[in-house]
């Protein structure tokens, strides 16, 4: 069974692995354990499942479990909000396929409110994290990256990536783990997927990363760039749902006021402005 067919199992053996016994309020950790982490039995014991159940789960051989046991085994994993979703749909318990109107088309309306940020960096991001639409200051931020527009292709390929973000690893990491959550949200969508297999086989740090399948929201981020012509810039981000267009999110990105980064993105405006 390839990995493609067990994603389920895959993801409850990396989370049981990342939780020490005494997290989970037993006892028998120490240098005597084999395993990394809980035990399948231990898993199965904390869900209130039997061992062969959990078993026969992590080994793909049980396709339907219920919202009950996997809410149980999301308790006993520790599992963040992010990941208890993502495990719900791992499960098949929350399917969602994205409405082909809303996968590139972004609205009239959400374009004007790109450019009702006059200094800050606003871009609206695909399920496949494609950069849809940005603004001026944005875009200026994405020039070093030439025509691509694709962040998680720009992070782990484009040879400008590790000096223009820099703190690459936090946001690699970041965007692997939204990536996986997206995918999780979006099992059916082919240019998650595609780009999924195109990374594992181009990047060795994004496949270590996909394989940790950690997951988590983009959500409130601060990010560093080097720009080539503004110097060091300093951004808090901000993310939000496009509750019309299911699968985009509006980032938008925004400096202390009166910082030396506030006044690398006013340049940066001045720069892009129509002569």
């Amino acid at each position: 069974m390839g990995s493609r067919d067990n994603e389920l199992g895959e993801f409850l053996r990396a989370c049981r692995a990342r939780i020490e016994p005494a997290e989970a309020g037993l006892p028998g950790g120490g240098s005597g354990r084999r395993v990394a982490g809980l035990r399948r039995e231990e898993v199965a014991v904390l869900a209130g499942v039997s061992a062969d159940y959990y078993a026969r789960l992590e080994q793909g051989r049980e396709r339907n479990p219920s919202a009950q046991v996997i809410d149980a085994i999301g308790r006993a994993l520790k599992l963040t909000a992010d990941a208890r979703g993502h495990l719900y749909r791992l499960a098949g318990l929350n399917p969602r396929v994205l409405p082909e109107s809303s996968r590139d088309r972004v609205h009239p309306s959400l374009l004007q409110l790109l450019d009702a940020f006059p200094r800050a960096g606003a871009y609206v991001l695909g399920p496949a994290f494609d950069v849809l639409a940005a603004n001026s200051i944005a875009e200026a931020l994405l020039a070093p990256f030439g025509a691509e527009r694709n962040m998680p292709r720009i992070l782990f390929t484009h040879p400008e990536a590790r000096t223009v973000f820099a703190e690459w690893p936090v946001v690699a990491a970041a965007t692997v783990h939204a990536l996986r959550l997206n995918a999780g949200h979006y099992p059916a969508d082919r240019d998650i997927s595609g780009l999924v297999a195109e990374l594992t086989e181009r990047s060795p740090e994004f496949r270590t990363l996909w394989a940790d399948q950690k997951v988590g929201g983009l959500d409130r981020a601060f990010k560093v760039f080097v720009h080539p012509d503004a110097g060091r810039i300093e951004l808090t981000y901000q993310t939000f749902d496009v509750r019309d267009a299911p699968g985009q999110q509006l980032l938008v990105g925004t400096p202390e006021p009166g910082s030396r980064s506030e006044e690398a993105l006013t340049y940066l405006a001045d720069m892009s402005a129509p002569a």
